[in-house]
């Protein structure tokens, strides 16, 4: 008897055990979704006490700008009218290093802030050096001589006198180091003192001239501490809400995120726009700002190779291969926090060419859009700040969720305990019952059968039994 009740005793604590376990898992996953939400939101928003605010400040992610040139084969066929050839140069890498400054939380749930970049040469990750020497276009030459297209032929023959006496010719052979940070050229200087203010910069010119230790400008961008749904949006840039520098109200926009973080809970149908004040969307005219020496730059930003461009495009230039492994861009967001796992954004600049009447320069030159470069920035989140988000925001909302699953079906396991222990319980009561009523019969029989036997009889009858 005392192991058959300690033997009760144990399945009714574990039959309570299971219980206990079955509500917990009920309430879990009643409660975990939002407990795993909340908990992804205090940690996404731009807050000092969030987790991802020294992400967000200062990026430790290692970013790295790779540019390649096309190199012009034939520059003085080119004048002559033939089919420009290329041929690409690179990768020249750079270690791109980003922080903020001047962060300021206003009464509105936006931060503003100004974002500072510079740029290091890595001689080890590229093919080449910077004092490697390009043949490419004269960005200045053929542009203004485009801006002079329809303009009377005294200033055309003016503007080519100009072009001669400062040396200035449709193509020009300068350093990677020239072409990226700047060089000297009398022509901007002329520009820039009988022409003030028509140029956005002053001394030297190069496509990235304006980029390395600068800002991209004052971003104003909700933080989500107070509204979730703007959560990283920008406001505004520079003190606007929409620029002028496109001809559509569309491009003029300033949309979605500034490019580091996107709201969390993503799905496949969310959008991943981001606002750059370098570019327009995936493709714009460059421009530089009105005056009374308006000249609008007919560059243009694609995919390198005019990859998923106009075949016509890529066909027009000799040494173009366009493909996707290569050329393609892509971004990996993490779905839940909207974090930026691993990135690599290409695009290449080009320059609309082609011969203008009454400037000599120019010569015979095909109309044809003329790849200058392309540029590839990539980044790969890894070591501790991989580490230190995957615990925090992968890892824990990930072990809560199965964690409900398991207390859930536990519980269940242990309740079916003490019920299979009742059902086996009242099996052996009924069987030991059955043996019993069963036993009671025979013996009655037994003890019946003797008494018969020692009550005296008549002789006949013993005979006749024993006859039987």
């Amino acid at each position: 008897m005392g192991n058959l009740s300690r033997a009760r005793r144990v399945t009714a604590a574990l039959g309570f055990i299971g219980l206990l376990f079955a509500v917990l898992g009920i309430i879990m996953i009643v409660m975990v979704p939002s407990i795993i939400k909340q908990q992804v939101l205090k940690n996404v928003r731009i807050d000092p006490n969030s987790l991802s605010f020294n992400m967000w400040k200062e990026i430790p992610v290692p970013f790295y700008l790779s540019v390649y040139f096309f190199n012009i084969v034939n520059p003085e066929g080119i004048i002559q009218g033939q089919k420009p050839q290329v041929q690409e140069h690179g990768p020249y890498v750079y270690r791109e290093f980003r922080h903020k400054s001047n962060i300021t939380f206003n009464n509105n749930d936006t931060v503003s802030f100004l974002e500072y970049r510079s740029y290091q040469f890595q001689p080890d990750k590229s093919r080449g050096q910077e004092s490697d020497y390009i043949v490419m276009p004269n960005i200045l030459v053929l542009s203004a001589s485009m801006m002079m297209e329809n303009r009377p032929g005294l200033l055309k023959l003016m503007m080519t006198l100009a072009f001669s006496t400062l040396g200035q010719r449709a193509f020009m052979n300068r350093t990677v180091g020239e072409i990226m940070w700047g060089y000297d050229d009398p022509l901007i200087h002329l520009i820039n003192q009988y022409f003030p203010n028509s140029l956005p910069f002053k001394g030297k010119f190069g496509l990235f001239a304006e980029l390395n230790n600068s800002d991209s400008g004052l971003f104003t961008v909700f933080t989500g501490v107070k509204n979730f749904s703007r959560i990283h949006l920008v406001d505004k840039w520079n003190g606007v809400s929409k620029v002028n520098y496109w001809h559509s109200d569309q491009c003029n926009m300033i949309n979605g995120t500034s490019g580091q973080m996107w709201a969390p809970f993503m799905t496949p149908e969310s959008s991943l726009e981001f606002y750059s004040p370098e570019a327009c969307r995936e493709k714009a005219s460059l421009r530089v700002p009105d005056s009374s020496f308006h000249a609008d730059a007919p560059l243009f930003l694609s995919h390198p190779h005019f990859y998923n461009a106009d075949p016509v495009l890529a066909e027009a230039v000799s040494g173009l291969h366009p493909n996707p492994k290569e050329h393609s861009l892509f971004l990996d967001i993490h779905p839940v926090t909207g974090i930026p796992m691993n990135c690599s954004v290409k695009l290449q600049l080009s320059l609309f060419v082609k011969s203008v009447k009454g400037i000599g320069q120019t010569g015979n030159i095909q109309p044809v859009v003329l790849p200058l470069m392309w540029f590839e920035e990539s980044g790969a989140m890894e070591g501790e700040t991989l580490e230190t988000f995957y615990i925090q925001l992968v890892l824990m909302p990930k072990v809560l969720h199965y964690a409900q699953y398991v207390l859930l079906a536990l519980g269940c396991v242990l309740l079916l305990i003490p019920i299979i222990y009742q059902i086996r319980s009242q099996e052996k009561c009924y069987l030991f019952w059955i043996s019993f009523k069963k036993g009671s019969k025979d013996k009655e029989a037994v003890q019946a059968y003797s008494e018969f036997l020692m009550t005296s009889a008549p002789k006949g009858t013993v005979l006749q039994e024993a006859r039987l």
